[in-house]
């Protein structure tokens, strides 16, 4: 049986005399957090050298070594799912279940609601790898597991919401400290973005089609995207910053009031931002412009709580050079003041014109990850293990050196990689003084990129070494942990059924010869009305709730009601079945992940690729495609550039047509069959979305297919008689896609069929409609 030790903590009512309310005994679960804590540390790792795999992937692409499962395109999303939910994840459940505990002064809710919240998400994140890996995917950037394991995420969250708001009822401490607010936000936030970004329609238990399409899609999917990032990485994170900071400096937060202003203004404001990801595409200008000043506007509470924490110190910074855990603390509260400087700065659209699709969003993003989210978890985790585990950390000496060899690395990430966006951005964009592109070749910027991207290679090789460092220094701490845990029985009144809320203070201008809405305002400046709702959790998180969906409706009630933000174009038709089983390879290998397709108004890129991209295109794109991120060049017009026998090569063997590429090749797509078989499946599923096929249509969708297969085969055979037998091969079906990339805007409109209906069918029609 664990040692156990008597610690008294009384609650608001305790009497020292003992004629109080009698006091409550409890212990906290901390087998939970040493959980969360284990996990955190085997997922950062993972996700660490998974990302070191892509980044080598880039500089050298023989390291996709010709097979399926690891090519870029289908690592990159493990990569990015495994450092968000993954390694950011576990790290703030850790957080959550320790810092919770000690706020409300109870043990969480239901222990067995904390066991399956943990074993749920780590099988969440290691299938969601796995089905990455194998090509199962929805196509949507940040979300892209499929549908059975959507539903998953949905039921373990409500379980983890459950036991945290359950916990904040029972507690034994009425106030509510501010780090419990940023978790409260976090909690209901990414449950509203999760359920309505990734409802979709199932077309099998691997497939699955957004319910959105082209404009809508896209905008739903930044809304979810850009908040994705600020209620995961970022309102969770300053909970910890709130919390742990203090603790380890041994000084209160600096200013209440900040606290407040900085919580609030982030939680209304961040929410309308995520248009900004979108500017100079197909989506309504007015909604770009919504969320490119919303996004400057949020530059200021997010530098008010960089500002709350750094000043937190004041009195502490000797500690800081004796402390490793408070040198992660300053450097990543520091990277989060660059990131919510840089994250404004490239929402104006003269800026984002360059910046966008180039590789200085990509160090923007792992500055805030690696810098912000990184280094404020590691500090938590070396102040927690030794806690948690009941054993001194093995190596301040190593602490230390993890510290700097992380620091040098993130340096020697992001800075060729900023270097490497600026030459994308201005190579692109460079015309002469004839009007002409000065490198009118995409492969260009390439080649010159690529000393780059081996200083990233050496940059995450310094960071990861400094992780397994710190991973080894744990390892070793938790080795000396004791046989038996103490548990530390604590004891604390229960909150007092007929507590009186106290009386709004009084003006301080009392006497003064003011107005009374001065004796008002100055009443409400005391923030009596908050310090209430902190002792209210229910009406505190009702208010979250509210900030969050106006801010979202104010947004997405436009961009879906108004018909002028998607004119229709009469050439537009749904993709054959052929081509929409060929768009779902393109998802399935991950090509979205390198190649765009939108063009936008820029005289540079319709130079380059084409007439740029118009809304009503896309309406059949369940889900849009647009992407964000060039490293390959744009798609959106490439129908009809190209033969099939180019693209058979193309896939082949990239660096035959192209020197310097640095597209692996994808050679099985010539030997996996198309099952064709599935094709109506799939089409019945966009019937259902609003796609117009015909009951007809639908059910001849596999000879359909069989038979334009059979017609893109014949064409590549006039070139090459040595690949007759293409016909059934996926390879096709994705040519087939690329190949209507773009043409729709310039085909000829069929002309209406004025002929008259018989007079059976037209009846039928008119029974459909109802009376």
């Amino acid at each position: 049986m664990a040692q156990e030790a008597l610690v008294d903590s009384r609650g608001e009512s305790g009497d020292p005399s003992g004629a109080g309310p009698k006091l409550e005994s409890f212990v906290y679960d901390d087998g939970i957090v040493r959980a969360f804590l284990l996990a955190t540390i085997f997922w950062g790792l993972v996700s660490f050298i998974v990302g070191l795999i892509a980044a080598v992937q880039l500089a050298w692409p023989q390291m996709n070594l010709g097979i399926s499962l690891i090519t870029f395109g289908r690592l990159r999303p493990v990569h990015t799912n495994a450092a968000i939910f993954a390694f950011a994840g576990n790290a703030m459940f850790a957080a959550v279940y320790h810092s919770t505990q000690r706020l409300c002064k109870a043990r969480m809710f239901n222990d067995r609601l904390s066991w399956f919240h943990f074993w749920g998400w780590q099988s969440i994140i290691l299938v969601g790898a796995i089905s990455l890996m194998a090509g199962f995917t929805s196509g949507k950037e940040y979300a892209e597991l499929e549908w059975p394991i959507d539903i998953a995420i949905a039921v373990v969250w409500v379980a983890f919401a459950i036991n945290f708001f359950g916990t904040l009822i029972r507690r034994r401490e009425r106030h509510m400290y501010v780090a419990l607010w940023f978790h409260i936000a976090t909690v209901v936030t990414i449950a509203v973005l999760h359920i309505f970004n990734s409802l979709a329609v199932p077309a099998g238990w691997f497939k699955s089609y957004s319910l959105y399409a082209g404009v809508q899609d896209a905008f739903m999917q930044w809304w979810y995207g850009h908040n994705a990032v600020g209620f995961l990485l970022t309102t969770p994170f300053l909970g910890i910053m709130y919390y742990y900071l203090p603790k380890a400096a041994g000084r209160p937060v600096f200013s209440y009031r900040l606290s407040i202003l900085h919580f609030w203004a982030l939680v209304f404001i961040y929410i309308w931002a995520g248009p900004h990801h979108l500017h100079y595409t197909a989506l309504p200008e007015w909604a770009s412009t919504l969320g490119m000043l919303f996004s400057i506007m949020l530059w200021m509470p997010s530098w008010g709580g960089m500002i709350n924490g750094l000043m937190t110190l004041r009195g502490a910074w000797s500690k800081v050079a004796q402390e490793p855990i408070l040198k992660f603390f300053v450097v990543a509260i520091t990277f989060y003041g660059m990131s919510t400087f840089e994250g404004p700065l490239l929402s104006v659209k003269s800026v984002n014109a360059l910046s966008h699709y180039t590789d200085w969003t990509i160090a923007h993003v792992h500055g805030g990850v690696l810098g912000w989210v990184g280094f404020m978890t590691f500090g938590m985790l070396y102040w927690l293990i030794p806690r948690m585990f009941q054993a001194p950390l093995h190596s301040k000496k190593w602490a230390n050196l993890h510290f700097w060899i992380a620091s040098v690395g993130i340096l020697l990430y992001i800075a060729p990689i900023y270097v490497a966006g600026l030459t994308q951005g201005l190579m692109w964009r460079a015309i002469d003084s004839s009007g002409d592109l000065v490198y009118p070749e995409f492969i260009e910027t390439v080649r010159v990129l690529i000393p780059m991207y081996w200083l990233r290679v050496v940059g995450g090789a310094l960071y990861l070494g400094g992780a397994i460092l710190f991973g080894i220094n744990c390892w070793l701490t938790m080795a000396a942990r004791p046989a038996q845990y103490e548990q530390p029985v604590h004891r604390a009144a229960p909150l007092a059924r007929d507590w009186v809320e106290p009386p709004k203070p009084e003006s301080r201008l009392k006497g003064a010869a003011v107005l009374q809405v001065a004796h008002r305002f100055d009443q409400w400046s005391q923030l009596w009305w908050h310090k209430r709702w902190e002792r209210l959790p229910l009406r505190f998180t009702m208010w979250v709730t509210i900030a969050v969906v106006v801010a979202s409706l104010f947004e997405i009630i436009p961009t879906f009601l108004i018909r002028s933000n998607v004119p229709l174009i009469a050439s537009v038709k749904p993709y054959t079945p052929l081509e929409l089983y060929g768009r779902d390879i393109y998802l399935a290998e991950g090509c979205y992940n390198c190649h765009s397709q939108m063009i936008r108004p820029i005289l540079s890129e319709t130079k380059r690729y084409g007439e740029y991209s118009k809304a009503g295109e896309f309406i059949y794109d369940h889900p849009f495609q647009w992407g964000s991120r060039r490293i390959g060049p744009d798609l959106a017009r490439i129908g009809g550039k190209q033969s099939p026998h180019w693209h058979v090569v193309h896939f082949q063997k990239p660096q035959l047509l192209v020197d310097g590429t640095i597209m692996p090749p994808y050679h099985w797509l010539l030997r996996s069959e198309i099952d064709f078989d599935s094709i109506q499946r799939r089409m019945r599923a966009m019937q259902i979305l609003g796609v117009p096929y015909s009951d007809a249509q639908v059910a001849a969708g596999g000879e359909t297919a069989r038979q334009q297969a059979a017609e893109l085969t014949a064409m590549v055979v006039q070139q090459d008689p040595n690949l007759a037998d293409l016909a059934d091969k996926q390879v096709m079906a994705l040519i087939a896609y690329l190949e209507r990339l773009g043409t729709d805007l310039f085909a000829a409109v069929e002309e209406p069929d004025e002929s008259p209906a018989p007079q059976e069918e037209e009846a039928t029609q008119v029974s459909q409609l109802g009376p």
